[in-house]
């Protein structure tokens, strides 16, 4: 069976560019995200920095005073410090993950700044169609929202993953199939996703601390000193034999829609509209996403920001809008406090799946 052909995205510093774009700052100029660093007597940490302040030695979660003094902020230095924006990350987010999904034939966002796309299909098999589909990206990316971005291009999420730290910032790496070994050849184990510090000291005791040194000993002896699924595991990501599953559930455990109203509600009728209205956006999103659904839960906000939310299981995943419909009006009758004012609305599908073939209707008990 022919490869599949593999691309993971990774926003260079994401965060700390997304700040530099919001506040025009420059982007030489080190900037640093986390606590309050109080001229240096804070006692927090910081949360991420850019490649300017990482040049100084500043990295994740190290103490903020310590970040002060390799860099202090003004007016004894230059780095510039703030506090992280949540909102801002999210909308940069959005963007950048509705550039990219357009182009794959599977779609995955692993976090708020990485993803995955299986383009095997979309770039008919050619790897030099993915290689030029990376560069196409990184530039709509850069042009659209500013942003920098690095892409790797293998066979394996292992291989795509790894390929996008490869040449970091606004790097590209591909790793053929006929380059996998080479490209594990002398490569540390610590710089394999999966492993740890932890089983990358345990590695190091038995004289293993390149992909190199595993390939070597081979499976039966890695076994002797680790755990049989462990040596099986690292021998097949070496030939390139791990997953390539590309699946947008990875990225979604749910899909929901919430709605709050201009002024509190006490027209329980207008909010069983608007629940009508959240339901069927709902399943028309699942069903564009090619996903069922076993659990349908409604969030009912009131007065005063108190929230409940309210749940019930089917037995079968299920896409069908008229049964989800029916679950969300019945929680919502069974659970509504009468007369308190509602500020706010939601209904959820949970406990998804993406069955080969779907149960489109469904007679169930209600419980």
């Amino acid at each position: 069976m022919a490869s599949r052909i593999l691309i993971h995205c990774d926003l260079d510093a994401f965060f700390a560019a997304v700040e530099t774009l919001h506040h025009n700052l420059d982007p030489d100029v080190p900037l640093i995200l986390g606590s309050d660093p109080k001229g240096g007597k804070g006692r927090g940490i910081v949360s991420t920095c850019n490649y300017a302040a990482r040049k100084y030695g500043i990295r994740s979660a190290m103490p903020i005073g310590e970040a002060w003094r390799r860099c202090p902020g003004p007016p004894q230095g230059t780095g510039h410090y703030l506090k992280s924006t949540r909102g801002l990350y999210s909308r940069a987010s959005r963007k950048v993950m509705a550039i990219l999904s357009q182009y794959a034939d599977k779609f995955e966002q692993a976090s708020i700044d990485e993803a995955y796309l299986d383009v095997t299909e979309y770039c008919d098999g050619d790897w030099d169609k993915a290689l030029a589909l990376t560069r196409e990206l990184q530039s709509e990316i850069m042009e659209q929202l500013g942003l920098s971005s690095s892409f790797g291009i293998g066979s394996t999420r292992i291989l795509a993953k790894m390929g996008s730290e490869e040449n970091k910032p606004a790097g590209i790496h591909r790793t053929l199939p006929d380059e996998i070994n080479s490209f594990f050849e002398g490569r540390p184990v610590r710089e394999v996703p999966g492993i740890g510090p932890k089983t990358a000291t345990r590695l190091a005791e038995w004289g293993i601390t390149t992909m190199s040194d595993a390939s070597e000993n081979g499976e039966i002896a890695l076994a002797r000193f680790t755990s049989e699924r462990f040596a099986s595991w690292i021998v097949r990501v070496i030939d390139g034999e791990t997953s390539d599953d590309i699946s947008p559930l990875r990225s979604r455990k749910s899909v929901g829609k919430e709605h709050t109203f201009e002024t509190d509600k006490i027209d329980y009728q207008s909010v069983i509209n608007q629940l009508t209205l959240l339901v069927t956006k709902v399943m028309k999103r699942a069903k564009d996403m090619g996903v069922s659904g076993r659990l349908g839960e409604v969030k009912i906000r009131y007065q005063g920001f108190e929230t409940h939310t309210h749940g019930r299981s089917i037995p079968v995943a299920m896409d069908d809008e008229s049964v989800f419909m029916r679950l969300a009006h019945g929680l919502f009758a069974e659970n509504v406090e009468l007369e308190r004012p509602i500020r706010l609305v939601g209904f959820r599908l949970g406990n998804l799946e993406m069955p080969d073939t779907r149960q489109s209707t469904l007679e169930f008990e209600e419980e």
